[in-house]
């Protein structure tokens, strides 16, 4: 059936791998997700406090992130598809597990710790390594897409999930996004091929001249992956496209996608109720992001950086001091949601300008990895002022002003491809192409 599928589709194939990447991303984005729905449910159940849930969120955020440069490089030497479907396996092992969860280092461990190892290689550096390998053109706007997938993954899940969890608890959540993921390993195994020489096919965009994909290095992918660190690091460019990142996942999936819900909590709003404000986002950050990649395809990623993280700041600063009524909170909603994740398809752009387009999916995982750890820092950062203070003015006010930052440090980043350099996984700096 699948040889025929390609058979019959040709080159228009590369849109069935996009589309599976884009359903594995989502189902990695709504796990990630879930621990906003479990904090109050949890913390009814077994009495634990908001900054133990908020640490084992937090962990798993940062791991999400410090898994993506090795992951992009296991991709590299061992394949996409044994990736993923490895990674998928560990996921629905881990959260189906925390459905007999008695302690908090259960919690920790599955939700922490293996499902952010799991997730972590079903992330944006999977979305980068499949655009490099299958386009040649229109990667700002596939790139976008894809990004955009992590807030469908919120428009689907979180609904449903606040809504079970209000009816029925928190176990049924764990097993729903468990079967949810296991249902993704066989759809992987059969329709995601490694590249498109392996079915016959180009690059889309490619002319028969265009030269393909350089082959993978030989090595161990660790070394791999610490070796581009250690170039990149070499380049102020990679600290200042590792900070606007950081900012990002601070102002995003780490304080708002965490701590929303048990914000409107706070203000008497219902789960579901405030997963739907979620939901709302994750509709408009699907255009927003798809948008994004548009743009970047057609004007400067640094002013475009610009214009996202210094509007993300205001709208933080201004969400605690609102009226959390119902139009408020829709305002800000769709307003966060078109901005929510635009800043990936430039800042990918910015990745394989500076370092080239072989390097890139590894340096941007390192890069991703400054967003998760942000995110990881928010997380738990914002549960503790929660715990010690009794309300999250003061975290959300220190994130817009994060964001003003990360606005400046945009415009500093230096675009020239004349001096573009891969950072190689042969660890040696070559001419880009």
């Amino acid at each position: 059936m699948t040889l025929a599928l390609r058979r019959r589709l040709g080159q228009d194939y590369v849109f069935v791998v996009v589309a599976v990447t884009f359903l594995a991303l989502l189902i990695s984005a709504g796990l990630r997700a879930t621990p906003s729905v479990l904090i109050q449910p949890l913390e009814s159940a077994f009495a634990w406090p908001r900054s133990l849930i908020s640490l084992a969120a937090a962990i798993g955020i940062v791991l999400y992130g410090l898994v993506g440069p090795f992951a992009a490089a296991v991709m590299q030497q061992f394949g996409i598809r044994r990736t993923v479907l490895g990674a998928m396996a560990l996921m629905a092992i881990a959260t189906g597990t925390s459905a007999f969860m008695t302690q908090p280092w259960h919690l920790v461990l599955l939700w922490g710790v293996l499902s952010g190892i799991g997730s972590g290689c079903v992330a944006s550096v999977l979305g980068a390594t499949i655009v490099n390998r299958w386009f040649v053109t229109r990667r700002g706007l596939v790139m976008g897409l894809m990004t955009a997938s992590t807030a469908t993954g919120n428009l689907v899940f979180l609904p449903i999930l606040a809504a079970i969890a209000q009816r029925h608890g928190w176990r049924p959540v764990v097993v729903t996004v468990a079967l949810a993921t296991a249902f993704l390993v066989p759809v992987v195994h059969w329709l995601l091929p490694e590249r498109p020489i392996d079915i016959g096919l180009r690059r889309f965009g490619a002319l028969p001249t265009t030269a393909e994909e350089s082959p993978a290095v030989g090595g161990n992918p660790f070394s791999i992956a610490l070796r581009a660190l250690c170039g990149a690091m070499r380049r102020r460019d990679f600290w200042y496209l590792f900070t606007t990142f950081f900012i990002c996942g601070f102002t995003t999936n780490g304080l708002v996608g965490t701590h929303l819900i048990a914000l409107c909590g706070d203000h008497g709003i219902m789960e579901v109720r405030a997963a739907g404000l979620l939901a709302l986002m994750g509709v408009f950050d699907l255009f927003g992001t798809t948008a994004s990649g548009w743009l970047t395809d057609r004007y400067d990623p640094r002013k475009l950086l610009f214009a996202y993280y210094s509007l993300r700041g205001a709208a933080l600063v201004y969400l605690p001091y609102s009226n959390f009524s119902l139009t408020s909170l829709s305002v800000f909603a769709v307003f966060y949601g078109l901005d929510w994740i635009a800043t990936v398809p430039p800042t990918l752009r910015l990745t394989s300008d500076v370092f080239g387009d072989s390097a890139a999916p590894v340096i941007f995982g390192w890069i991703l990895a400054g967003h998760q750890l942000g995110a990881g820092c928010a997380a738990f950062l914002a549960g503790y002022l929660r715990t010690v203070q009794g309300d999250y003015v003061d975290a959300f006010v220190l994130a817009g002003l994060s964001g003003v930052i990360a606005a400046a440090i945009a415009l500093l980043i230096r675009r020239s491809p004349t001096q573009r350099t891969l950072v190689g996984l042969a660890g040696q700096p070559s001419s880009a192409s």
